[in-house]
């Protein structure tokens, strides 16, 4: 919705920014979700531009990328606000550049903060036990009008943790793309690149109780061949598993964690159990190798707290 007290970008501008906008939908493969982000990232850049007196792209100068950053910190903003809307200007500045749209890119000089290499809570092995035992228990003593919702979020749990797929791969998977039999889910992840991922026995277990028993008592005429249905046949959305996977951990007494953090503390146990890192990256998706290294330092941490306790020498 358009906000009245906000006049409309000049319509070369808006033009720009739709153009951008289909640029990133057909050829960069982004989700949704950063399509979004990146087109409001980008007008809001164009509106402060208009403010400070630019008339059409080639107004947008180091200095003005520099205020407009500058502009956000003030603010309050934080670092990791920052760095993806300097990413947003980066990536529509080469854009324009690219189509002809601005004589020369200024963002090849626009330095925006690092954002911290910090990972979500990760859950101890005996911690996503218990949430998984938990989702299990819950769904064995469901009553009949709760039980498919149950065995919907034991099922969600269990191949969250037990695959390490993203919260949006898991919505987004259909019926034909779970191979129970084979332990098998294929996936569409960052990118629109597809991968393969085993998951194991308890994750089955519970896929295999929620498609014969949970999933077909939410089935209506108009439901798509989703994996997972919400409550009136649609497809289960992700603000909806997130909230199941709180309230499990709720229910478990384990700290607080989000869907994504099942996925860190998969990719944690993983290495912790002797898996090689290519291998984490490829369950993952991890287009580069640095970002799965990240779980590597958790686990020196973790062997760092045991020789301090451990070591008479520590």
């Amino acid at each position: 919705m358009t906000d009245p007290d906000v006049p409309p970008l000049p319509a070369a501008l808006a033009g720009a920014v739709d153009g951008f906008s289909r640029h990133l939908a057909t050829r960069q493969g982004h989700s949704a979700h950063t399509r979004r982000a990146y087109r409001a990232d980008v007008t809001a850049l164009l509106r402060y531009a208009v403010r400070h007196g630019a008339d059409g792209l080639d107004g947008l100068d180091l200095t003005m990328l520099r205020g407009w950053l500058g502009a956000q910190a003030d603010r309050g903003l934080s670092r990791a606000t920052l760095a993806r809307r300097g990413a947003a200007a980066r990536a529509f500045l080469r854009w324009a550049h690219h189509e002809g749209l601005v004589a020369s890119d200024p963002s090849v000089r626009l330095a925006t903060p690092r954002t911290p290499r910090t990972l979500p809570t990760v859950l101890s092995t005996r911690a996503a036990a218990r949430l998984l035992d938990t989702a299990r228990s819950d769904a064995e003593a469901a009553e009949p009008e709760h039980r498919p919702a149950a065995l919907r979020a034991w099922a969600a749990a269990e191949l969250l943790y037990g695959s390490g797929v993203r919260i949006g791969e898991l919505t987004a998977a259909d019926l034909t793309d779970v191979d129970v039999c084979e332990r098998i889910v294929r996936v569409l992840g960052k990118g629109g690149k597809e991968r393969v991922v085993p998951f194991g026995v308890p994750a089955a277990r519970a896929l295999q109780a929620w498609v014969s028993d949970g999933r077909p008592a939410l089935v209506r005429a108009a439901s798509p061949a989703a994996l997972f249905l919400g409550d009136r046949g649609g497809r289960w959305g992700q603000r909806q598993a997130r909230d199941a996977v709180h309230r499990l951990a709720a229910r478990a007494e384990v700290d607080d964690v989000a869907p994504h953090a099942l996925r860190h503390s998969a990719a944690t146990h993983l290495l912790a159990g002797g898996s090689d890192l290519r291998s984490v990256q490829e369950v993952l998706g991890h287009a580069d190798l640095g970002t799965t290294q990240r779980y590597t330092h958790v686990d020196a941490d973790r062997l760092r707290q045991v020789f301090e306790q451990a070591f008479p020498r520590a």
